[in-house]
């Protein structure tokens, strides 16, 4: 994960808090490149690939992603102090079910639905107090995306470099 020195420290805070209920932190996507979103939108607009709708986007058209705030023309995960991120339940070591699939797409996945059962809500919300004690801010379109409330850079899109070979030095 890439992300500003506070963001980092306010996850690990909440880590230490969650680890505590019997839970620890899958995370699925944190610092994105600026260049990475772009490609993103491009595939939102142009890409005429639909075989990942039924399962990502089933209810919706691509282009009405933009439109619901499913996908931003600049995402806060180019500025290092956005994250998306699950519960795992330590004792099974698996991932606690959230009521939706990781990045779908759909109503199912606002946090506040209540079409899921009372189990699956009960489990998003353990995480989102959570995050948000721990200095976060939710969005209303899905259950696993969390900002940082007073994050260091929101003005800037970050392009840092991400490679194998980046990391090798």
């Amino acid at each position: 994960m890439r992300a500003s020195d506070k963001g980092g420290r306010a996850l690990k805070a909440v880590s230490g808090e969650l680890i505590v209920q019997g839970y620890r932190l899958k995370v699925f996507d944190a610092y994105r490149s600026a260049c990475a979103v772009r490609h993103f939108v491009l595939w939102g607009i142009e890409d005429q690939d639909i075989r990942m709708k039924p399962y990502f986007y089933p209810e919706l058209e691509k282009q009405e992603l933009f439109v619901r705030g499913y996908i931003s023309r600049q995402s806060s995960h180019s500025r290092g102090s956005a994250v998306d991120l699950t519960l795992l339940d330590m004792a099974s070591g698996k991932e606690v079910d959230m009521g939706s699939p990781y990045d779908r797409f759909s109503e199912v996945s606002h946090p506040g639905c209540r079409t899921i059962t009372d189990e699956q809500y009960g489990n998003r919300m353990i995480l989102q107090r959570a995050m948000i004690r721990g200095g976060f801010q939710p969005i209303d379109c899905e259950w696993r995306h969390f900002s940082l409330r007073e994050e260091p850079y929101p003005d800037t899109y970050f392009e840092f470099p991400v490679s194998s070979e980046y990391l090798k030095r």
